[in-house]
């Protein structure tokens, strides 16, 4: 790796440590909504491996992978973090739609209707849906969902970005938390479930969604917004206490 004068050939070690790059950017996509193209990850990743390459020194003790590895990863949560594009009042308004829908699954022991959400919410049943709007780009997962205040924790990414042939315990989560995503899908009301059925699978976008559903582009993006808040909110739990 190193040149004729003894210095660190670069682009010799970007070639041979791109699979890691590949590597770790498949490993964290399978833990993400399909909004995150796995491209961006893998671009990112690139500009992480440069910097490690041109920071690295032996006299810091490490591998220059595990070293590489940290600044691989560092720059793909960057990366996530800026598509974290939803307002913040927005997102604050889906995280409170989100509670409701989960005090109201307890009491009610089914999924809530939309009208009494609303209703738990205080607001009209065209309020409610109207923030549904708002929120049409809502995500499964946001960076700073899974950022942990206050203790010493890894954060929800981090203990996920893992070598998965590594740590048995890992592997545990991941099933936990795949099988727990699934059963949130299950639960879903049964219009709700088929319009994710019709995004994710068939990969319709809204549009064609609404004409097979007989209802509006509108408000199958509102059905959606609610869909995912629905299963957020389910999945919530999970997410904090690294169980189901």
């Amino acid at each position: 790796m190193y040149t004729v004068s003894g210095k660190a050939d670069k682009n010799q070690i970007l070639l041979e440590h791109a699979p890691l790059v590949k590597r770790l950017a498949y490993q964290l996509k399978a833990r993400l909504p399909p909004s995150v193209e796995v491209d961006d990850l893998i671009q990112a990743g690139m500009i992480g491996l440069l910097d490690a390459i041109n920071r690295y020194e032996d006299t810091h003790g490490a591998q220059f992978e595990t070293y590489a590895v940290q600044r691989i990863r560092g720059s793909m949560l960057d990366e996530l973090r800026g598509m974290d594009w939803l307002p913040r009042n927005v997102r604050q308004d889906m995280r409170k739609i989100e509670t409701a829908m989960s005090n109201l699954q307890q009491e009610l022991g089914r999924p809530p209707s939309e009208a009494e959400i609303a209703r738990a919410m205080k607001l009209t049943l065209a309020e409610y849906q109207e923030k549904l709007s708002d929120g049409g780009g809502h995500q499964l997962v946001y960076y700073e969902d899974y950022q942990d205040e206050g203790d010493e924790r890894d954060n929800f990414l981090e203990r996920y970005m893992v070598d998965e042939n590594g740590d048995p315990l890992s592997s545990l989560l991941e099933d936990d938390f795949r099988r727990a995503l699934i059963e949130a899908i299950e639960d879903l009301p049964e219009r709700e479930k088929i319009l994710m059925g019709l995004y994710y699978e068939q990969e319709m976008n809204l549009k064609e969604i609404g004409a097979v559903m007989g209802v509006s582009e509108s408000r199958v993006c509102q059905l959606h917004s609610q869909a995912i808040a629905r299963i957020r909110s389910s999945l919530r739990s999970l997410a904090w206490t690294g169980g189901g």
